[in-house]
């Protein structure tokens, strides 16, 4: 597949939606909360609930998966730690740059893009949403931790993740897939509806989310640093860490644009909720997702050349 076809096929559809939500927003100014809710609690879950039904993962599979994730995260945070010393940042710019490459926005850009790529193959898709489930639990522990380190007690932090619908989904989804219990028609009709309506609607939220973000200055080393951190030394140690275990095929393939995806919109959303430079978390996130155009596509193309 060439990067150009990659790039029209894949990346093109992604693009299109978010500067659709961008436009939207702009002139009907949407209440985000509210769609971001529906996303969350409806959306989101039966697209989960759908791929993890329909999906065979073995069980070696799945822990070579919680392995690779666990060690390339841990790999990240050491990245971070030491670019963050070498640019001198103080605590608030530090917690920020290390969010914004460790935290990657694997739900609202992430899946869609793995609908997309992996149509004919759920496991692509399933495996996407393993590694959104895992972002989502770095983001509200170690995320958390890096802005608030003493605010939030352990057990808070878990009740919160296992309020998350999302999480049910996946072990629903699980336990019926393990089990073989068929899902009547009249409840899986429905829940395919909403899983078809997830990846539109998702990415018309982010554009709408990016629309809010103020550009004062892009042109900020911080902002680029993180960026390229996010974009291409994320991919990079992937890259090695997947030749290092013997991953291969889709399983490889999947992990590797995984770790391609921009900076976390919840990276953003925790800064601004804790005021901890705000302005730079969301700049970060704007400035990655547009570059993530271009990176994403050579790695996908990457992908497909190593792995497919």
């Amino acid at each position: 597949m060439f990067i150009g076809t990659i790039f029209i096929q894949v990346i093109m559809p992604i693009l299109i939606l978010v500067v659709i939500g961008a436009f939207l927003h702009r002139k009907f100014s949407f209440n985000l909360r509210a769609i971001s809710n529906l996303i969350t609690y409806c959306l989101m879950p039966a697209a989960v609930f759908i791929n993890l039904y329909e999906t065979k993962i073995d069980g070696q599979v799945l822990l070579e998966i919680i392995g690779y994730l666990v060690v390339f995260s841990l790999l990240l945070i050491l990245v971070t730690s030491v670019l963050g010393k070498l640019l001198r940042l103080d605590k608030g710019e530090a917690a920020i740059f290390k969010n914004s490459i460790s935290l990657i926005n694997s739900g609202n850009y992430g899946i869609p893009v793995s609908q997309l790529l992996f149509q004919a193959n759920p496991l692509g898709i399933s495996i996407q949403i393993i590694v959104m489930v895992f972002q989502n639990v770095l983001t509200y522990t170690y995320g958390l931790y890096n802005l608030i380190a003493a605010t939030k007690s352990g057990w808070e932090i878990i009740k919160s993740l296992l309020k998350m619908p999302v999480i049910h989904a996946m072990l629903l989804g699980g336990l019926l897939n393990g089990l073989h219990v068929p899902v009547p028609g009249f409840l899986w009709t429905p829940i395919h509806h909403l899983s078809d309506a997830f990846l539109a609607i998702a990415l018309i939220l982010l554009g709408a989310q990016l629309a809010q973000i103020e550009i004062r200055t892009i042109v900020n080393r911080t902002i680029i640093v993180s960026s390229m951190g996010r974009l291409v030394i994320g991919p990079a140690v992937s890259l090695l860490l997947i030749l290092l275990i013997g991953l291969d095929g889709v399983v490889a393939q999947s992990l590797f644009i995984a770790s391609s995806f921009p900076t976390s919109r919840n990276s953003s959303g925790l800064a601004l909720e804790y005021d901890v430079y705000p302005d730079l978390a969301a700049q970060t996130v704007l400035f990655s997702t547009v570059l993530s155009g271009i990176t994403v596509t050579l790695v996908v193309y990457l992908s497909s050349v190593l792995f497919a």
